[in-house]
Formats: C-alpha cells, structure tokens, sequence
C-alpha cells in the first residue's frame, strides 16, 4: 500500500511538473518573439535562444523551478550592437557573455547576491512587475500606414472581453479544482473558443510565424582579432552583468516562495554555458525570467522536469506544432501575463512604506522606478549603495565612549566599529590637550574594519605625542592586532 503511494505521489509530482512546463512554454513564445523583434533579429532567433537556455539550465543549474530564456532586459543592452554591426557580432557577444558567466560562477562569486538587501529586492520584484504589465499593453496596438495606433471599437472590446475572460479562468478555476494549471486551462480555453465562434481576435501568428527546422552549428563568422574584442566585450560584459542579477534575483525569490536554498554559482555556470551553446547555435543570449518563473511556480513546477519541459514544448512548437500554435489569441496570453503582474508585485511592500525606517523605503521606491525607466542593473546597483550609505551612516553615529579616571591617568573605553564614516566621530572623543600624561584606550568594545581605522588611531597618536603624552591601546582582538602590526602602526599595545 505504501508503495503504491509513492508511486501515486511520483506520477502526480510527473504530471504537475510537465503541466506547469507546457504552461510556462505558451507564456514563453511571445515574449521571446517580442524580445527578439526589439533587438531588431528574426523571432526564431529568441525562440531557439529559449530552448538552449531554457533546457540547459534546468538541467545543469543550481535552482529547478526556475524558467530562463531570452529576456527582454538583455534585449534591450545588444540593440544598439545589431543595428551597428549585425548579427554576426551579436552571436559572439553572446559567446563571450557566456564565458564571463561561466567564469563568475567558477570564481564562486554568485554568493555575492546576499548583498543585496531585502528592500532592493522588493523594488526588483515591484519593478519587474510593472514592467511585465506595461509589456502588454502593447499588444492593444495595430501597426498602421501612420504607425501603431491603439484598439479601437469592436477590436478593442473583444480584446478586453477575451483578457478578462482569461484572468477570470486563472483566477477562479483553482476553487474548483486543482488538478491542473489553471493558466494552461485558460489559454487552450480561450484559444477553442475563439476558434469555435470564429472571433477575428489577433492570434499569435500575426506576431511572427514560428514555423522552422532544427537549429544548426555555426562559428560566428566575425574577424578573430583585437578590433572584434574591443567592439563585443563591453557588450558582453553588459549582458553578462544584466543577465546574472536578473538570473541570480530571481534565485532568491524563487527561494523564499519555494522554502528551499539554490545554489547560485551552480546556476551562474550553467546559465554561461546555455548561453555559449545558444550563440553557436545562432540564438539570442538569455536568463532567468520572472514572470515564466512565477507562472511555472504558481502551476505546480517545481523540479528540473518543468524548465526541461517548457524548453522542449518550444523546440516541438517550432517543428510540428506552430499551426495550431499560431492560432492562440494574443488576449489569452495577455490575460495570463497581467495575472502574473499582479501575483509578482509584492503588495504587502505598500502597507509596509508607513512602518518600515524611512531609508528602506526610499529604496524600495527608487529601485522600482530606476528599474522601470531605465534597467534592473542600474536599479540594482543604486539600491546597494543607497543601502550601504544609510547602514554607513548609522553607524557611524553609533560610536560612544565610556571614561574611567585614576591618578594620573585615564581610560577611554569606546564601544562600535571604527571605519571610514565614524573615524571622525572616533577622534573628536578624546581630549589630548586636557588629558593626563598616561592614557588608555581599552579597545574590547571596539572593532576595526579598514584601513581608516588605523589612519584614525595613528592621528589620534600623533595628538598625544604632540601634546607630549603617553597614548596605550590595550585588550585588542586578534584581527585587530593583526591589522596594526601589518600597517607597521608605532603604537604602544598592551595585548
């Protein structure tokens, strides 16, 4: 009985992961051929880049559930480099992005991510879910003789009638049954009953045709030499950077919403070798992306078999199935996508502004806005040091110091940590004109973090020697010590 248990819990972990892969992959087409027409490339080059990336990294990388594929934050860095030299350079961007992937998580420095504050990582989350939501209100446009133009009358009803009858499926089915995705249920929903009734509803094929064969094995054909390095690795270096924070943020969100730990440098490898293989394969360069992340985690995918999956459906809708693929309503897939705006954005960061310091939400405000109106590393970066600044600052006003007198002598006992933003605050504690001749610095409440703190205690020295007194610093830790003695400081210590 136990064991046809296990077998039962096995088959239906097999049928939820697959779902939820089949699912993400319906969520993957567009936004892959979306991304690949912003960087100006045909649409096939965004799908082949998601099956490579999409599938490699499920299987190598360092967090199953997560879905990665080509992102529209890495799109956006390598326009610029195809309307200027093609293609070509492109795919050897991608090569060499790879390689610096590869080589920050051989570096194991993917841990670096727990630097990044929580504050900064709602700001990603908020930002990222504008931007999904704003992404699809492009798809309320018609291209024109004058241009794109908004969905007007009868074409813009029924696009709103078939988003709010999807987001009404993926909303209230799970009340009904949980047996399957209900994301999945309402694309192949709507999709037959557009089709049923005959909707002139816009399907996925006037985006693009995605019809094609097998991909195939290529070098990029670009001159080997100096001149073609000096024009792809700033882009390279650009890509790699957007692409791991992405990838390496979407880690740890997929950590708290699974109660589960990653393994980020694993991930970093695998996702620099995906990316080597797509660009040899003539593919677009990718990551992680949020929102077929969430969709694959919200329908059930949690293990390598949904990111396997999803890339795998894309590779099959690419050789059998674009017909029918073709013919899924925009409106459903939009529907879909505005449903995981709402379940990316961390709302509870809203209600939390009002209690949390005022610092934490400057940057969760400033992150969600640098990140919608420019990119995530940008974002990202200001976050950080905005957060550095304010712990920089607070504690540096945190340094104190008690006083203990004898004859003849005094004794300072500060307590904090000395660094460059409190070595000024340190300094004005002490009063060498008017102290005795003897004076101690008991350092057991006091730490050293860099070479400030040494340039601080040396001209607090210097004070004391010029002043013609006696300056002794004892009950120094073992780091601190060490500090010292490197920095050859003339000090007296009493260890």
């Amino acid at each position: 009985m136990e064991v046809l248990t296990a077998e039962t819990s096995r088959f239906s972990d097999m049928r939820s992961n697959v779902l939820a892969g089949l699912t993400s992959a319906f969520a993957l087409v567009p936004e892959c051929i979306a991304f690949a027409l912003v960087a100006q490339l045909n649409p096939l080059m965004g799908l082949y880049g998601a099956f490579f990336i999409c599938t490699i990294a499920a299987l190598f990388g360092g967090r199953p559930g997560m879905i990665s594929g080509a992102a529209g934050s890495m799109a956006v860095v390598i326009v610029a480099l195809v309307v200027q030299h093609g293609v070509q350079y492109l795919l050897a961007t991608v090569l060499l992005g790879g390689a610096l992937m590869i080589l920050f998580g051989l570096l194991r420095l993917g841990k670096l991510i727990r630097m990044v504050p929580h504050p900064v990582m709602l700001g990603f989350v908020n930002g990222l879910a504008i931007i999904i939501a704003m992404a699809q209100l492009e798809h309320f446009k018609e291209t024109t003789s004058a241009g794109a133009a908004w969905l007007h009358g009868d074409a813009l009803w029924l696009m709103c009638g078939l988003v709010a009858l999807t987001m009404c499926i993926v909303y209230l089915l799970p009340r009904l049954t949980k047996a399957v995705p209900p994301a999945l249920v309402a694309i192949v929903g709507v999709g037959v009953f557009a089709q049923l009734l005959h909707l002139p509803a816009r399907t996925l094929g006037d985006m693009a045709h995605i019809a094609g064969g097998l991909p195939t094995f290529a070098i990029p054909s670009v001159p080997f030499n100096v001149e073609t390095l000096s024009i792809v690795f700033p882009y390279a270096v650009l890509m790699s950077v957007v692409g791991l924070l992405e990838t390496l943020l979407t880690l740890n969100l997929t950590d708290e919403l699974t109660e589960t730990r990653g393994q980020p440098n694993r991930e970093c490898i695998a996702l620099g070798a995906a990316n080597v293989v797509s660009g040899l394969f003539g593919a677009m360069g990718g990551c992680a992306m949020i929102g077929q992340t969430m969709i694959n985690l919200s329908s059930g995918g949690r293990s390598r078999l949904s990111g396997v999956t999803s890339g795998v459906m894309i590779l099959l809708f690419i050789l059998f199935f674009s017909p029918l693929i073709e013919r899924i309503p925009l409106a459903a897939l939009v529907g879909v996508m505005f449903v995981v705006a709402q379940q990316t954005f961390a709302w509870g960061s809203l209600r939390a502004l009002n209690k949390v310091p005022r610092n934490d939400a400057l940057v969760i405000v400033a992150v969600t806005t640098i990140t919608v109106f420019t990119d995530l590393a940008i974002a990202v970066l200001c976050g950080v040091v905005i957060a550095a600044l304010n712990f920089a600052w607070q504690h540096a006003g945190e340094i104190r110091s008690d006083r203990k007198d004898e004859a003849g002598a005094r004794t300072y006992v500060p307590h904090g940590t000395l660094f460059f933003a409190s070595s000024a605050q340190f300094q004005s504690l002490f009063d060498p004109l008017n102290d005795p001749q003897h004076v101690t610095i008991d350092c057991s409440h006091l730490r050293f973090a860099d070479h400030s703190a040494i340039a601080a205690v040396e001209a607090i020295n210097e004070r004391y020697e010029k002043a013609g007194k006696h300056l002794t610093l004892t009950n120094l830790s073992a780091r601190c010590q060490r500090m010292l003695q490197r920095a050859r400081v003339g000090l007296a210590l009493d260890c």
